[in-house]
């Protein structure tokens, strides 16, 4: 009795060092060190993030990008907890996709602005284009109205004022040379273009593609920075972890000189840093 009285105290001795460990594990963690953060991005244009990975190493921060195939995946990813923060989208994207999917996501911090270009394998111009023409663009309700957005600011449709930043193709006014439109997913507009007079694509899409946007579109948007401009990219969190210090050093590891630098070496202007 004696022997089996020692050994429990024994087992709850070793159980309760265990449980302190544990808990001084927890407690260590807490201040950013040693942890995993798991960030969802769309396409393979990811240099801008090299600087990020490594400054954040150096505080003993992990860094994964995982990515993703199209713009309608990282937010329900993210939602449903299989990644931590995405960095893939703009204001208008998010603020729609919350509202169709009653997701709880916030923005954590502002990243770049890319500005979406015309590009065209069979013309050089805009004012090339031919009666009853077809322009690919993307599907998704953010893309699509910034994309006839565009169109408009290039003289070669209107749409209704009213549609805000945000119009589809039952608000165009006038078509004066009867353009047809193909919708497709945003990624998919550069394979379109052996078939289309002109597709727009997003920066992120373009750079993929092979395209510096600066250089090879025919037509380029153009960006007004603004507090109210609903095209700025954004690193998005899940709203119960809007004020996460872990994930604050992410954004601020982003908004630094090292990433402006990148972006301006080997983007050329499809990538605008929001903080310089």
């Amino acid at each position: 009795m004696k022997t089996r009285k020692l050994l429990n105290i024994i087992i709850s001795g070793t159980l309760l060092l265990s449980l302190a460990g544990c808990q001084g594990a927890k407690t260590e963690n807490t201040d950013g060190k040693n942890k995993v953060v798991k960030v969802g991005v769309v396409g393979e244009n990811t240099d801008q993030w090299e600087p990020v990975i490594k400054n954040l190493q150096e505080e003993g921060i992990t860094l994964e990008l995982v990515t993703f195939s199209d713009y309608s995946q990282p937010n329900q990813a993210l939602a449903d907890k299989e990644i931590d923060l995405n960095s893939f989208q703009h204001y208008a994207y998010l603020n729609q996709d919350i509202k169709d999917r009653n997701l709880d996501l916030s923005v954590i911090g502002e990243t770049i602005i890319a500005p979406l270009g015309v590009y065209s394998n069979k013309i050089k111009s805009l004012d090339e284009l031919k009666d009853g023409d077809s322009i690919a663009i993307p599907s998704d309700a953010t893309n699509g109205g910034r994309a006839l957005k565009v169109l408009e600011s290039a003289g070669v449709i209107k749409v209704n004022e009213t549609a805000g930043y945000t119009p589809t193709l039952s608000d165009i006014t006038q078509n004066p040379k009867n353009i047809k439109f193909v919708e497709v997913e945003a990624a998919q507009t550069p394979r379109l273009l052996a078939d289309v007079a002109a597709a727009l694509i997003n920066g992120g899409h373009a750079v993929d593609a092979g395209f510096n946007p600066k250089n090879d579109s025919i037509y380029l948007e153009q960006v007004k920075e603004g507090t109210d401009n609903p095209y700025i990219n954004i690193i998005v969190s899940r709203t119960e972890d809007k004020d996460n210090e872990l994930y604050k050093k992410v954004v601020d590891a982003y908004r630094s000189e090292d990433v402006a630098k990148v972006i301006e070496e080997v983007y050329k202007g499809a990538y605008i840093p929001t903080w310089k």
